[in-house]
């Protein structure tokens, strides 16, 4: 309750002074000072009971966001952070503690091409699964469901993370352009359960836009995996794909993209090299901001899964989510996955697969201009054809969240 308590004083400090210093306008209030920009900050109350192998344990999360935008269109810079405190009300003390979210994005914007630094990490009680904190019936934001991020879905497990990396796009003429991307990322579990795991990834695509609503292109990835807990084990992977986007009409765009994929290891043994297929492809629909759908298949091998003795697997993950605003006030969402996750290291002449199911539904209700009232209710069903670690979710898990937020108007600040 110390850290909850302190993360709460910081957050009421500043809004206490942003409020202090002037009347808010129709624009939101502003101050001169050296830099321009927008400040914008809200603060969560959620509280969750989970239903899990014969137990119930119910938590309280406060957390908060603070986020800056600069004005420059030629040097757009932008930092964000979330970070909260979660605690046992009730029942075991599970998937609690402190969670933390960093991200700084730093660009160089020409006439026909631009450049942006990124540089993001986190720290979450338990391994990735969805929104911001990592905690099941939290959600991104107040009543919005989230994608799950983990393929093998465990408790237990803190984590940290750090992704830094490039991005650049150049623009060739009036209908290709070129994209590049790096990135290197480390995953680590601090209390020495999960996999950690070393990546670099290095990505390029070329786009051709055939008219105004179809495009054509090519795209080429190489991957790095490595663990430090077994120095001796690396694997590389390699995909090509090509691709069709389609901009059926306003409210509808498509896109798929489908190629082989390469994975050598330095040990053959345990995990032997294979070619396979890669594809992705997604749909969205949006009907001006009342209703807004998509849909997601993706299908490729990554370097591990958080669970120790996966060192290697190929994902297999469906997704989609629907969102529906009713009038001003309410809005309702649904989420839905289904993801399987095939091992390829050999384990007894034999490689393991887990199925995971995901389904979240969730209820918005705005009171006044600040206040924002949400519930939740998560299911998930996860089994394998061998036996999973005590961490990892084995049967059915629901989880029934709800909670509260403030989230005032931007702070406008001017030099």
């Amino acid at each position: 309750m110390k850290a909850s308590s302190t993360l709460w004083a910081i957050f009421f400090v500043v809004s206490s002074a942003a409020g202090a210093q002037v009347v808010p306008s129709i624009e939101g209030p502003y101050y001169r000072l050296p830099i321009s920009g927008t400040l914008h900050y809200d603060l969560r109350y959620t509280q969750t009971a989970q239903f899990y192998d014969g137990y119930t344990e119910q938590m309280g999360v406060a957390s908060g966001e603070l986020a800056y935008a600069n004005t420059s269109a030629v040097h757009p810079l932008a930092l964000v952070y979330t970070g909260g405190d979660s605690w046992t009300i009730s029942g075991p003390p599970n998937e609690t503690g402190v969670f933390q979210h960093m991200l700084v994005s730093e660009g160089l914007v020409r006439r026909d091409w631009s450049l942006k630094l990124m540089d993001e990490a986190s720290y979450m009680p338990q391994a990735p699964v969805t929104g911001f904190s990592g905690i099941i019936g939290v959600g991104t934001l107040p009543g919005e469901p989230g994608y799950p991020t983990q393929p093998i879905l465990t408790q237990n497990l803190r984590s940290v993370s750090n992704t830094v990396g490039p991005d650049f796009t150049h623009t060739i003429g009036h209908a290709t352009s070129l994209d590049l991307g790096g990135r290197y990322s480390i995953l680590r579990f601090p209390d020495g359960i999960g996999l950690a795991t070393d990546s670099v990834q290095a990505n390029g695509q070329m786009t051709r836009r055939l008219d105004a609503r179809n495009s054509l292109f090519g795209q080429y990835i190489y991957g790095e995996f490595s663990y430090p807990a077994y120095p001796q084990l690396t694997m590389d992977t390699q995909s090509a794909l090509f691709g069709y986007l389609r901009t059926w009409n306003r409210q509808f765009k498509t896109s798929v993209s489908a190629g082989p994929e390469w994975v050598q290891t330095s040990n053959n043994p345990l995990v032997p090299p294979s070619t396979s297929l890669t594809a992705n492809a997604n749909a969205t629909y949006a009907l001006r901001t009342s209703t807004t759908a998509t849909v997601s298949y993706i299908r490729g091998v990554t370097g591990g899964a958080g669970e120790a003795t996966e060192v290697a697997i190929h994902n297999d993950d469906v997704s989609g989510a629907i969102t529906q605003l009713f009038g001003r006030r309410w809005t309702v969402s649904a989420t839905g996955s289904y993801m399987r996750t095939q091992g390829l290291a050999l384990q007894l002449d034999e490689t393991v697969a887990t199925n995971t199911e995901l389904g979240e539904v969730s209820a918005t209700r705005r009171f006044g201009r600040y206040f924002t009232v949400f519930a939740n209710y998560t299911a998930i069903q996860q089994s394998s054809n061998a036996g999973l670690s005590a961490n990892i979710v084995n049967g059915l898990s629901q989880v029934v969240g709800f909670g509260v937020a403030y989230s005032p108007r931007d702070i406008n600040l001017k030099k």
